[in-house]
């Protein structure tokens, strides 16, 4: 396995310097080739659109840890479908609205879509403490269990867990649902 490392920048937002260093960087990601992101895009649009999704891919890419505290703290609270509203909401807000992943406008409007008390949820965004210690543990915990990627699903069977990394087809998940129903009769 190869030393994966991180990158850090110190920059000034009115620094032409690092603005131009910064987006010099971004065009390595993609081998200063803008056909490849290109290509990307296409295929991802393709890939929503056979899914009902309109991606919009010109939002704003941000730090999201607010917003999985945010699903964190509301799962365990109010329980699994609540997550799941507030999750539907911050991807269509994302994805098809450009909605800046963690504002607080973006998760109060996830909330009131997911039916939690406006006041409720503004008393929990205001704080940017709560749960984050929780979250933080969750996330170490994961990549601890050698979660490096997302998605990464894991189906519980009844004598064994089946995992599913990265995007799968539908019928990939029908197999390996049939194969849980199987083990368990």
């Amino acid at each position: 396995m190869g030393y994966e490392s991180q990158i850090s920048f110190t920059l000034d937002t009115i620094c032409p310097w690092t603005y131009l260093d910064k987006n010099r960087y971004k065009k390595t990601k993609y081998n200063d080739s803008d056909d490849k992101m290109q290509k990307y895009i296409t295929l991802m649009t393709t890939y929503g659109k056979e899914a009902g999704i309109e991606f919009d891919f010109n939002g704003t890419v941000a730090n999201t840890l607010d917003a999985h505290r945010f699903i964190q703290h509301y799962q365990e609270e109010l329980g699994a479908e609540t997550a799941d509203k507030l999750v539907n909401s911050l991807y269509a807000q994302y994805f098809t609205h450009r909605a800046h992943p963690s504002t607080s406008e973006t998760l109060l409007k996830a909330a009131t879509e997911a039916g939690i008390e406006k006041a409720t949820a503004e008393a929990f965004v205001g704080d940017e403490y709560e749960g984050l210690s929780e979250t933080k543990m969750l996330i170490r915990e994961q990549v601890s269990n050698g979660v490096d990627s997302v998605p990464y699903v894991v189906i519980e069977g009844k004598r064994r867990d089946f995992t599913l990394e990265g995007a799968k087809e539908v019928g990939e998940y029908l197999k390996t649902l049939q194969g849980v129903a199987k083990e368990s009769t």
